[in-house]
């Protein structure tokens, strides 16, 4: 039974009904503001405005692709990464999960089918359709592999981390780049392997407040393999090393690189305190360090979108 202070979730409840409502949760909505975020930062980055007004891309086509990647690829993502975890305490991006359903597995499979067939559609007709599906499809594979028996990479220390940094942190912005027509250019490049350093400081972070249910389960993850401390040293040295290619990407694209030093102070702000008082944060502290790493990578966003906007 949902908290009382959950509002809107019993309003939905209402008008779905539980069952189905479950399985709308557990594509976990409240995280697609952020993927739609970093998805229209390689949008906005490639074409400006104009890549919702002119072209053969506009609002439908950006409609289109969002709705493959972030509702049905991600969404599906998600989905399955609960059908197989079962998870009972929070989770990242919904709190007091409800029991996961029954059909979730296959629901989770089919939104992925579906990301699959529509992006086969942007490969015949969108200019960037080409690269747009052959990510999509990356990503998909990327999905079953991480939390799908038996090979599930996200209970195995090092491939958790890595598929994130890929997935998320990497294609996300080169997908949202690419299905407007431009091709895979230095300056993207460098700016997709920063934001993959980037979710490699930010990934241990969504699993600290975690550690006690994932070991309960028995999964290997990256924090409780090295411990928290060590991770976050490692958060901070990700943060530094992601820092350094968004200079590169300054410096490919002659632009000046101030705005950085907002977004690296918001990091470092956030990860040295927590690395020095690791010891005395509790869980639910942890769960909101988390949350506050998710607003440092927004900084990061509008301070790339500042540097280096198409003129």
């Amino acid at each position: 039974m949902n908290p009382p202070k959950f509002t809107i979730r019993r309003l939905f409840e209402k008008l779905l009904g539980k069952e189905l409502l479950a399985y709308m949760l557990h594509l976990r909505p409240t995280e697609w503001p952020i993927m739609t975020a970093h998805f229209l930062l390689g949008t906005l980055l490639a074409k400006g405005w104009a890549a919702f007004t002119t072209g053969a891309v506009g609002v439908t086509g950006s409609l289109a692709a969002w709705i493959i990647f972030v509702v049905l690829m991600n969404g599906g993502t998600l989905a399955l990464n609960s059908a197989f975890d079962q998870d009972e305490g929070d989770i990242g991006y919904l709190k007091a999960p409800p029991k996961p359903p029954k059909y979730l597995a296959h629901f989770g499979f089919a939104l992925l089918a579906a990301s699959l067939v529509w992006s086969l559609v942007f490969l015949r007709v969108k200019p960037g359709g080409h690269y747009f599906f052959e990510i999509v499809l990356t990503c998909v594979l990327l999905s079953v592999l991480y939390s799908v028996p038996p090979i599930r990479l996200k209970a195995r220390a090092g491939w958790d981390l890595l598929i994130n940094c890929v997935g998320f942190g990497f294609f996300t912005p080169m997908a949202g780049w690419v299905f407007t027509g431009r091709g895979l250019e230095p300056v993207l490049m460098s700016l997709c392997i920063g934001f993959g350093l980037l979710f490699a400081a930010l990934y241990p972070l969504t699993q600290i407040y975690q550690v006690e249910e994932d070991t309960n389960r028995g999964d290997k993850t990256l924090v409780i393999r090295f411990g928290i401390g060590q991770s976050l040293t490692y958060a901070i040295l990700a943060t530094l090393s992601a820092h350094l290619w968004f200079a590169q990407a300054c410096l490919q694209a002659h632009a000046n690189v101030l705005y950085l030093l907002i977004s690296l102070a918001a990091w470092l702000g956030l990860l040295i305190p927590w690395r020095f008082r690791w010891q005395k944060i509790n869980a639910q502290q942890a769960e909101a360090g988390m949350y506050r790493g998710l607003a440092a990578w927004a900084i990061t966003d509008i301070s790339v979108l500042a540097l280096l906007w198409p003129k």
